[in-house]
Formats: structure tokens, C-alpha cells, sequence
């Protein structure tokens, strides 16, 4: 993971970008973490495993009777609408 510091990464944003490629890039202010950089195959990923856990605590409730199944349908048809 390449770290920077807020002004680093203002004045190289261009090098930012190139290295959020292939590495996660931490930006920090005043010494404390305040975002990170990550390329969109990284983010999409993280997306799709996010979506899967929903998925899966949703039909766990639906299994164990805490939510109906149309209850959990329409949480997760929700939850695209909100990413939409």
C-alpha cells in the first residue's frame, strides 16, 4: 500500500491514479488516514462481495424466520435502487 500525504496527493494526482492501479493508495492528513485510492476492478470487486454478504445475511433472516422472503426481496431490490 503506497501512502501520501494530502498536498502529495493534490500535486501528483496523475502519479496517484497510475499507482491506485496496482496498489491501494492511503491518503493522509496530518499524519491521520482520511481516504483511499483504489482502482475500479479493486472497488467493483468490493461491490460485488458487499452485495454477496447482503444477499446472504438476507436469506439467513428469511432461513430463521426473522424477515419474510418477500420482506428480504424487497431489501435487496432497495439496496440496487440505491447504488442506481
Amino acid at each position: 500500500m503506497l501512502t501520501l500525504g494530502a498536498r502529495e496527493a493534490k500535486n501528483e494526482f496523475g502519479r496517484m491514479l497510475d499507482a491506485a492501479q496496482s496498489e491501494t493508495v492511503l491518503i493522509e492528513k496530518k499524519g491521520r488516514p482520511v481516504a483511499v485510492v483504489l482502482s475500479i476492478k479493486d472497488y467493483q470487486s468490493l461491490e460485488a462481495a458487499q452485495d454477496k454478504l447482503w444477499e446472504m445475511l438476507a436469506k439467513t433472516s428469511e432461513i430463521d424466520g426473522l424477515v419474510s422472503e418477500k420482506e428480504s426481496a424487497d431489501f435487496l431490490k432497495s439496496l440496487r435502487h440505491v447504488k442506481d
